[in-house]
């Protein structure tokens, strides 16, 4: 592809990959000693991740599940939840299909309940709109790495004896009234894969509030096994497993945690980057007709896993597909976060779900656009996709 000199991008710049993760030697020289080590599998690595993660957390270790990917952590967190065939679990129509994947997994059934226009986050007023003598759990899920409104769905959790699973995909960082996102509900659940804010390739993190939670975790994560392979084949000695319940293959490699660990220890000066990024996003495109993204709530912290616009035809000249599609030929990379889950066919013919009964959803849905927010972005690619953005729209 070639950029369009008119508006001012480089000539034959390479395409800008939305999402592409910093990667340092650090990562680089602890995978090779994993390599090295002969020990690929589940084993020092992991555990090291595992209590690295649960400090910055301020959770104990014992709090902590490593797992190989977000959608294993809700799965595995709903069977320990002990949820049955024919319990609800609300969630918000505007989320990756794997939220809602892991509650049919979990033989449970999903209930949507529409977000809030300005945060884009599950709206607690709905929640209890849809709260029947079925619903079992709420899984709320941090959009964009803007925490939920934590006070009052815990406060229905409370009233109606729900458990509460929190998805993390987009909220490593986030914190809510000087709390952390992941440790106010009994479970949560967060993502390392390859766009997010700690990456791992693949990979996934569970903290539940009580440890046997954890151990039923851990042991679901691995066959339903009472030992770990580390465990068995240690220089400590051979040891017989026995399974205990049909589990699954969760769990996540040392080959995984040894990226894992060095991105953990970044994690500040990566989140400081794309608060920059966030901030000047925002000032360049106060003047445009687009709605941007609100700023963060008092006394949160907003994770800025995602930066994302929306683009109303009638208000900018520009279908949002088509700046998508223009956004592309400039070799900036972009993102859909996400068409809501009624949108698409699976679900609708499942549930008989349909995009207009939740409005809210359906219009971010069908006008949203991520933009790259990334550690790794160079002042360079910030400002052109400032001017590519500012282009598209100004021209219409």
């Amino acid at each position: 592809m070639k950029n369009d000199n008119s508006i001012g991008l480089p000539s034959g710049q390479n395409f800008l990959i939305f999402g592409s993760p910093s990667i340092g030697q650090e990562e680089i020289s602890e995978v090779v000693d994993t390599l090295e080590s002969g020990w690929l599998g589940t084993g020092p690595k992991v555990a090291q991740f595992e209590k690295s993660f649960a400090n910055y957390k301020g959770v104990t270790a014992t709090q902590a599940a490593a797992v190989n990917s977000c959608t294993a952590a809700l799965h595995v967190s709903m069977v320990a939840a002990n949820l049955k065939q024919g319990d609800e679990v609300i969630t918000t129509p505007l989320t990756f299909c794997a939220t809602i994947n892991a509650i049919i997994h979990a033989g449970a059934t999903p209930v949507l309940a529409d977000i809030n226009p300005n945060t884009f986050n599950i709206d607690p007023a709905t929640i209890k709109a849809a709260i029947t003598p079925r619903t079992k759990a709420i899984l709320p899920v941090h959009f964009a790495g803007r925490a939920c409104d934590m006070k009052a769905i815990m406060a229905l959790a409370e009233r109606y004896h729900l458990i509460v699973i929190e998805d993390c995909a987009h909220a490593i960082e986030t914190e809510y009234k000087g709390r952390k996102a992941g440790t106010f509900g009994d479970f949560g659940c967060f993502s390392f894969y390859v766009t997010k804010n700690v990456v791992t390739g693949e990979g996934g993190m569970v903290l539940a509030k009580k440890e046997e939670n954890i151990n039923r975790v851990k042991m679901l994560a691995l066959h339903g096994m009472s030992k770990d392979a580390w465990h068995r084949f240690s220089d400590a000695g051979f040891k017989h497993y026995y399974v205990v319940e049909c589990g699954f293959k969760y769990n996540m490699m040392d080959l995984q945690a040894a990226i894992g660990i060095h991105q953990l220890a970044r994690i500040e000066t990566n989140w400081q980057h794309r608060q920059a990024i966030w901030n000047r996003y925002q000032q360049a495109f106060a003047d445009l007709s687009v709605i941007r993204p609100f700023d963060p709530e008092p006394n949160t912290r907003h994770g800025y896993h995602l930066y994302t616009l929306l683009i109303d035809k009638e208000k900018t000249g520009i279908e949002r597909d088509v700046f998508l599609d223009a956004m592309t030929e400039l070799n900036i990379g972009v993102g859909v976060h996400y068409l809501s889950i009624p949108e698409h066919p699976f679900y609708q013919k499942q549930f008989g779900w349909k995009p207009e009964d939740y409005p809210h959803a359906m219009k971010v849905g069908q006008q949203t656009v991520s933009l790259p927010l990334s550690a790794k972005l160079k002042d360079k690619d910030v400002e052109n996709v400032i001017l590519a953005v500012k282009s598209l729209l100004k021209r219409n």
